[in-house]
């Protein structure tokens, strides 16, 4: 099978991270890169999921503003917060 070089820029410091785990999951990054490849060939997509968090999402953002805005204003109730233990 011929084989081709691929490039790839990314964070110098995400590199240095994904080349350790790599390294102790027992392989280097290009074999990494290859499973990678083939689950999207397979998958016909990315192989896992790739979503915004919702509690970022601007109508949530808009509703903590305002909350904020009433507690800093005075008019906000402030609620302590109530820890659940596992069962």
């Amino acid at each position: 099978m011929a084989q081709t070089n691929v490039n790839i820029r990314m964070d110098d410091n995400l590199k240095q991270q994904f080349e350790h785990l790599c390294g102790e999951l027992g392989m280097n990054m290009s074999t990494a890169f290859n499973i990678f490849a083939k689950a999207m060939v397979r998958k016909q997509g990315i192989p896992f999921e790739v979503a915004l968090d919702p509690f970022y999402s601007e109508s949530n953002m808009a509703h903590l503003r305002r909350g904020i805005k009433a507690l800093n204003s005075g008019k906000g109730v402030e609620h302590d917060i109530i820890e659940v233990e596992d069962e």
